[in-house]
């Protein structure tokens, strides 16, 4: 397949996927975890934000829930 004919293949955004763009977006600085999570769709395609905006929906998250709890680690050690 050729690079042209690749780019036009939509990308599918998974949940796991839009939390790992969201920690790197985190990382640089380019948003605070106190932001909602609504601010995520100025950095994916809008093609992928109603399918992200479902799967965000089965989860229990909520677009004005703040980024910090989407990112949020599960695995939490013992003190």
């Amino acid at each position: 397949m050729t690079a042209t004919a690749q780019s036009y293949l939509p990308i599918s955004y998974s949940l796991d996927t839009l939390k790992d763009e969201a920690r790197q977006l985190i990382e640089t600085g380019v948003i605070s975890p106190q932001q909602s999570i609504y601010t995520l769709c100025k950095y994916i395609p809008v093609r992928e934000w109603v399918t992200i905006e479902c799967q965000l929906e089965r989860a229990d998250y909520l677009l004005r829930d703040p980024i910090g709890d989407l990112v949020s680690y599960d695995d939490w050690e013992n003190d």
